[in-house]
């Protein structure tokens, strides 16, 4: 995890191996912006003309680097588009400053520390900045550079992530800006440990070592942990995680972690589908849409990041997080279409698709989560494909039971930068998964596929419990070229939300 400190230090002054100022985009050309005003000055008040020299239009996300002048101990310069200038009497929105210090922090991977000289206006900001230069310093590399040596012995494998970054104008002295910069450094180390097990290959992270990840963690943590293996799933009566997972030669588990606080007033359950690899089982998903199944367990990521997160920020919330954990494949023994599961809640359920898996094992969860009788549940799924029809691959899509829990949720997703939108729960289309042979069917019509998948989890929800369901399957894994504080592969979604979600509910500030 790259360092965060916080520095007093005048940007002329702090050595560091990189300096990342912002520009922004003013009606005649790029305007340099505030906490840069030293550096501006080294280059003796021209480096927005500089800028512009070099192509430079403060665009968002646009990098320039250029070298330092000899006023400063810096060998570069790097210079981060902020786009248009705010209005009068306004700031840059958070999230400007948290892509920007994202992209800056990405664009200087084999770095060992920068500078960030970003306007800094408030606590919020530095949040915003310290989260992104965080998360965009995040790198994959586990299973890259191996034993390669370069023709003159040096180890030839990628680039390291940024190693250090120090925010300029944030003052270690200050309670708020101390505070932001930890709960900044706590929310995006859990996300990228999120990332971290979406990105790990599926013959790696079945779904007995996610539990043991998980257990390892909530132990370091403070969270109690509980494993249901096969046999307990099998004597407890959880038919739909067996169900989809008894194709597989690597068994599944059900996970609850258990974060509690002795002044907790609410309790949340946080409920994630763990498929750590989907084949479609014996509806076997048809060539060129296997290669990046192993993030169907991005919402089992999430919840899990999400409670570790919430203990580690000692929040006054008690929170419950349920892994449904499985590998879904087509075997002799593998669930087929036309088979009739009977899930942990005693309802029947016809398997007409054995690709429509995230659904089964959610129920079971679900109703598992409900006897406990929490406040809230929140499920989060990488569930449907339809979502990403729907709303495209970075937005996703958020369904409730109750209109005021899913339009706090839509804010808070907002607030922390994932990008969310509230959908409906069409009454009619539960009909169309009616079944002749059982309770119900795990596929509805076509149309409309993310709401018929909410509606059938509604299903298994306790009666009178808050409920939301977050549909991730668009922005769980980017698979274009990294922008801003997103990289390529597994991008931690809905963590954020989840924790903010928590952390409204502590302080009893939920809309």
């Amino acid at each position: 995890m790259t360092a965060l400190t916080l520095s007093t230090a005048g940007a002329a002054t702090l050595r560091a191996d990189a300096l990342v100022v912002g520009v922004a985009k003013g009606p005649k050309g790029p305007l340099v912006a505030a906490g840069a005003e030293a550096v501006d000055k080294a280059y003796d008040g021209k480096l927005a003309g500089i800028l512009e020299a070099l192509g430079a239009s403060g665009g968002e996300g646009e990098i320039t680097k250029l070298p330092a002048p000899a006023g400063l101990k810096v060998p570069v310069v790097l210079a981060v588009g902020l786009g248009s200038v705010p209005e009068k009497d306004e700031s840059f929105d958070e999230e400007v400053l948290r892509r920007a210090a994202g992209a800056a922090a990405r664009a200087l991977h084999g770095t060992k520390k920068a500078a960030f000289a970003l306007p800094l206006e408030d606590a919020s900001a530095v949040t915003a900045v310290a989260e992104g230069a965080l998360l965009g310093a995040y790198a994959f590399t586990a299973y890259q550079g191996g034993e390669r040596k370069a023709g003159n012995g040096k180890d030839s494998g990628p680039k390291q992530p940024l190693a250090e970054v120090a925010l300029l104008g944030a003052k270690p002295r200050d309670k708020e800006h101390k505070a932001a910069a930890e709960r900044a450094a706590v929310v995006a180390a859990e996300v990228n440990v999120a990332r971290d097990l979406v990105n790990t290959p599926p013959n790696d992270l079945t779904p007995e070592a996610f539990a043991a990840v998980a257990s390892a963690a909530a132990k370091e943590n403070g969270v109690k942990v509980q494993v249901l293996d096969e046999k307990a799933l099998v004597k407890g009566g959880y038919g739909g995680i067996m169900g989809v997972g008894k194709g597989s030669e690597n068994p599944p588990r059900l996970v609850k972690l258990s974060y509690t606080h002795p002044k907790a007033e609410k309790t949340l359950a946080f409920v994630g589908k763990g498929i750590t690899y989907d084949s479609g089982g014996i509806s076997l998903k048809p060539a060129g849409h296997n290669e990046t199944m192993k993030c169907d367990m991005a919402g089992a990521a999430a919840v899990f990041a999400s409670v570790v997160a919430a203990a580690k920020l000692g929040l006054k919330v008690n929170v419950t997080g349920w892994l449904a954990l499985a590998e879904n494949m087509p075997s002799g023994s593998a669930t087929k279409p036309g088979d009739v599961l009977r899930m942990y809640s005693g309802k029947t359920v016809e398997v007409l698709n054995t690709d429509a898996e995230g659904r089964l094992v959610l129920g079971d969860a679900l109703t598992r989560a409900s006897e406990e009788n929490p406040d809230a549940i929140v499920d989060v799924a990488t569930l449907t494909g339809a979502m990403v029809l729907a709303l495209g691959d970075r937005t996703f899509g958020i369904m409730a039971n109750d209109d005021a829990f899913r339009t706090s949720i839509h804010e808070i997703a907002e607030e922390v930068g994932e990008s969310s939108w509230p959908m409906p729960l069409p009454a009619e289309l539960r009909k169309t998964m009616d079944s002749p042979t059982a309770d119900i069917a795990n596929m509805g019509v076509r149309m409309g596929g993310g709401l018929v998948a909410g509606l059938f989890l509604q299903e298994f929800v306790g009666e009178g419990i808050t409920w939301a369901h977050l549909d991730i399957a668009g922005p769980a894994f980017h698979e274009g070229a990294p922008h801003g504080y997103t990289p390529k592969g597994g991008t931690g979604s809905a963590v954020r939300t989840l924790v903010r979600l928590a952390e409204r509910t502590a302080t009893g500030d939920l809309g």
